[in-house]
């Protein structure tokens, strides 16, 4: 029997090991399970899956030079991406030249998509979709002033994820409902320098939800500082906190974190390709993967069975006419729903999921609660506690803040470039004003009441 080679990199060593090794498990499991089911039926024949796959050991000149082997020695008749937004940048313009198809399942940074790369097929969301959930989120919680912080580093990644936050924020009705972005900061977290820059800002601005977008390791390290200080921010989100390993790192200041996934186990999913994502998870517990897998599993694994899917319809190994049939893909697998941009390539279909951490486990969440969902308690150490699968329904505590008892002053944010780490920071208006604290009940009143009459104008 003939085969089709599936030729790629993983990082199965360096900075993006943890990811790089459950996707080369997935990977290999998919082409168990298609060798099994008879092969990929291709041109009145079936073909067994063989896999050409290296380690890029998370370094983008090894890389790059395992791309350019595949392609100009003709190694592999269909190309996936490694894993990471980084490195997929290096492997597309090699696969875009040599008029591959590149499958990317690992990288989700925006600007893949707008560089113009026709051979690109995006298995996963966007990075700007990333949070946009957490926006929506924040905007139905029982308290008025929403003050939000963003840490993103100057990452393709981060930014994108950043941006979308920013643009989601920017929605009218996210606006009425008095979301505003306080602190911006684009820089690299340094836990033994940052927190002397970032914290005052916060505290200044009375930030009361603060958002990390970047690697695994920035937002660990963030949310470990964070909960660790004495900044008491109920509300806390980061990308980090979609991975099973993030309860393991941050122990129990885990638990209420918000965070981005792009698949579960438990999703509510009936795929119309391959198996649920619970059978799915149950297989790669059997086959010796871990106790736990994470969406990075779940893309590559649907990443080949969209490849498989694409290689029938297209009748052919030929790259062009694979390319058409991503295009003309609409389907549904244990990752969710599956459809490409046909000129850029970019994910339309799928849908990201929001998560947060709840007495140890993490539980999906909807981003808007319906209208009976009740009030907001704030439990012991002030984090933000899940208490339903289905919707934000929470009971008023003893520990608990009406939305009318918040008394904000109009304050500007701070914005803290990566430049001015070391330098003067940029003051907010307003953050400190005298007299605030001494005003009568009159007076609190009238500005909470000058504040919703502003509110109904935005």
């Amino acid at each position: 029997m003939t085969t089709i080679t599936i030729g790629l990199s993983l990082s199965l060593s360096g900075e993006y090991a943890p990811m790089g090794l459950q996707a080369h498990a997935a990977i290999r499991l998919f082409a168990a399970d298609m060798n099994a089911a008879g092969g990929i039926f291709v041109g009145g024949a079936a073909h067994q899956v063989a896999l050409e796959l290296h380690d890029d050991a998370s370094d983008p000149a090894r890389c790059a030079s395992i791309y350019r082997a595949l392609c100009a020695e003709h190694r592999a008749d269909i190309l996936f991406g490694p894993y990471s937004s980084r490195l997929v940048g290096v492997a597309a313009p090699i696969a875009e030249e040599a008029k591959r198809v590149l499958v990317n399942h690992g990288g989700a940074a925006d600007d893949l998509y707008e560089r113009k790369y026709r051979m690109l097929v995006g298995v996963l969301s966007p990075a700007s979709e990333y949070l946009t959930g957490f926006v929506k989120l924040l905007a139905t919680l029982k308290f008025w002033r929403k003050r939000l912080a963003i840490v993103a580093p100057q990452s393709p990644f981060a930014r994108a994820v950043a941006g979308g936050v920013e643009r989601a924020c920017a929605e009218r009705r996210i606006r009425r409902r008095g979301v505003k972005i306080r602190v911006k900061y684009n820089a690299d977290f340094d836990p033994a320098t940052s927190p002397a820059t970032l914290f005052p800002a916060l505290k200044r601005n009375r930030v009361n939800a603060l958002l990390s977008a970047g690697s695994y390791a920035h937002d660990v390290t963030v949310m470990r500082a964070v909960t660790a200080s004495a900044l008491n921010i109920p509300v806390l989100a980061c990308v980090a906190a979609g991975v099973e390993s993030f309860r393991a790192d941050l122990g129990e200041h885990a638990e209420g974190i918000v965070g981005a996934s792009q698949w579960e186990e438990h999703a509510a999913i009936e795929p119309e390709l391959g198996p649920t994502p619970s059978e799915f998870a149950r297989r790669m517990r059997a086959a010796g993967a871990g106790e736990n897998s994470d969406y990075v599993a779940a893309q590559a694994y649907a990443a080949g069975l969209l490849a498989a899917a694409a290689l029938v319809n297209a009748d052919a190994l030929d790259q062009e006419r694979m390319r058409s049939a991503f295009s003309d893909l609409r389907v549904s697998t244990l990752y969710g729903d599956f459809s490409i941009d046909r000129v850029t390539g970019r994910q339309v279909g799928h849908r990201m999921l929001l998560v947060q951490w709840h007495q140890g486990r993490k539980v999906v969440i909807e981003p808007e609660p319906r209208d009976d969902a009740a009030t907001l308690e704030f439990p012991s150490g002030w984090r933000l506690i899940l208490a339903g699968l289905e919707m934000i329904k929470m009971n008023r505590g003893p520990e608990t803040i009406e939305s009318d008892t918040i008394d904000s002053d109009r304050i500007e944010s701070d914005e803290i470039a990566e430049a001015e780490i070391s330098g003067d920071r940029i003051g907010s208006e307003g953050a400190d004003k005298p007299g605030h604290g001494s005003q009568g009940p009159q007076e609190r009143r009238r500005r909470r009441r000058r504040d919703h009459d502003e509110r109904d104008k935005d």
